[in-house]
């Protein structure tokens, strides 16, 4: 059950309040100050919801207060740009008064799983060394991957692991391993991309003495030999069709049978796949088996590309350099500003393996103890070098108007994105339909309709012009 502290000098809605998330299954608190919420111990609870304006401190004050737990800000229309400022102190979220039930549960309930996710210990991963080392990045897509191995590794269902090559699938799947009950076990780990078409049934399975030319004498097969233990299949879009029905036997009698032999042999392995290709549109073209496909994606674990992982991207650099570095015997290297600029804005179109050669490059072309852009080698490639959108949260304060909306320079100074969005969409929505307002704004309709409900802008409904 959930904590929630509620600040609010209102008592009726701090009482309907409670009474809604009660209702929920949330345990409450209530404080009509901050003050008041100052001796409840703000940070012990999992959320906390603030009115801005509220009798002595605003409301604002409750995010340093309340750290390490999220506080949600209530806000009235009038006061959205403060609500904006709240956001850049530190707030997770506002809603605007009058507020919808539903909005208000899904707002609470996706704040509180994104703590729950953020919460979630990071996995650590023996090396070869048998050292544990706690894979790297804290984004939101990453807790998600982390949450995932968590529930998964305990138990023995088949896992398939999503990503563009490069991403560390099989540092999932070793994570998955090493916290499953069959960690003591062996972890065989094939690359089925890297094994001619011809020998991979072989490999896989085993064959007997003469079963083709060259079987000089029989061989035990890599399925065989994770008996009790993990089979890792990378690139399995790659296997061909007649190890996929080797592979299907497998999974649904673990039994398999070496090429050239009669006699069945039981195994007992957990599967553990990934591939960078869409096996259910290849299993529609007749390259993939579909009855494998499902009997495969029973977990699915989505990785990110590391252009995704913008928070991420500086800390994965310096911990894959502090590692480059003490192979090479260059301890104490350091990225300059400029070349750390390059690494966050690059598209990284290798993911991570990219960005270990790059900083591999780095070093050894580095001289004296920094790294500057042009020892990464990152300039001369195939125009990969674009610079990332940053979020908005990081944008410059002032934005462009739409084209062929004017603003006086009073009202556009100092404009954040929301508040120009605030402003125009209400503004402007009652003489153009959502169709155009999304095109003014050069945004989808989705995305209006999605900036809507997170600032409060109900549509007009009644006032919107109609078609003729």
């Amino acid at each position: 059950m959930s904590r929630i502290l509620i600040v609010e000098d209102e008592a009726i809605i701090r009482n309907a309040l409670k009474r809604l998330l009660e209702h929920h299954n949330h345990q409450v608190s209530e404080a009509g100050s901050v003050e008041e919420a100052r001796k409840l111990g703000p940070d012990g609870f999992d959320l906390v919801l603030s009115d801005l304006r509220l009798p002595g401190e605003p409301g604002t004050e409750m995010i340093a207060l309340a750290e390490p737990a999220p506080v949600l800000i209530m806000t009235s229309y009038a006061s959205m740009r403060s609500a904006v400022d709240a956001l850049k102190l530190g707030a997770v979220d506002y809603i605007a008064k009058p507020f919808d039930h539903d909005e208000l549960l899904e707002t609470v309930e996706r704040l509180l799983h994104k703590r729950t996710l953020s919460q979630g210990e990071t996995p650590e991963i023996a090396n070869a060394d048998n050292q544990r080392q706690a894979m790297i990045g804290s984004c939101t897509a990453m807790q998600v991957v982390y949450n995932r191995i968590h529930k998964t590794a305990p138990t023995d269902v088949t896992v398939l692991i999503l990503g563009e090559s490069g991403t560390g699938k099989e540092l999932v799947a070793r994570a998955i391993h090493q916290q499953s009950h069959r960690a003591h076990q062996p972890l065989i780990s094939v690359n089925c991309a890297a094994i001619p078409e011809t020998l991979i049934e072989s490999e896989l399975f085993g064959h007997e003495k003469g079963a083709f030319t060259g079987a000089s004498a029989a061989r035990t097969g890599l399925v065989e030999a994770a008996d009790g233990g993990t089979l890792f299949l990378d690139e399995i879009g790659e296997l061909p069709l007649d190890a996929q029905a080797r592979l299907l036997r497998v999974l649904q009698e673990g039994e398999i049978r070496r090429i050239g032999s009669v006699e069945t042999r039981h195994v007992n392995i957990r599967l553990i796949a990934a591939t960078h290709r869409d096996l259910h549109a290849m299993s529609k073209t007749g390259e993939f088996r579909l009855d494998l496909y499902y009997r495969l994606n029973v977990m699915q674990v989505d990785l990110p590309a590391l252009r995704d992982r913008d928070d991420d991207i500086l800390e994965i650099a310096d911990a894959l350099l502090s590692r480059v570095c003490h192979r090479h015997e260059r301890e104490g290297l350091r990225l300059t500003q400029a070349a750390r600029r390059l690494i966050h804005e690059y598209l990284w179109p290798g993911n991570v393996r990219e960005l270990e050669n790059a900083l591999e490059r780095g070093v050894i072309l580095a001289e004296g103890h920094l790294i500057h852009p042009e020892d990464l080698g990152l300039a001369a490639g195939s125009g990969q070098t674009a610079r990332r959108p940053r979020p908005a949260a990081e944008t410059d304060s002032v934005v462009t108007p739409p084209a062929g909306h004017e603003t006086d320079d009073s009202e556009g100074e100092n404009l954040s994105l929301e508040d120009y969005f605030q402003h125009f969409v209400l503004e402007h929505q009652d003489r153009m339909s959502e169709t155009e307002l999304a095109q003014k704004l050069g945004i989808s309709r989705k995305s209006l309709w999605e900036r809507r409900q997170r600032l409060g802008i109900p549509r007009k409904k009644a006032s919107r012009r109609s078609s003729s």
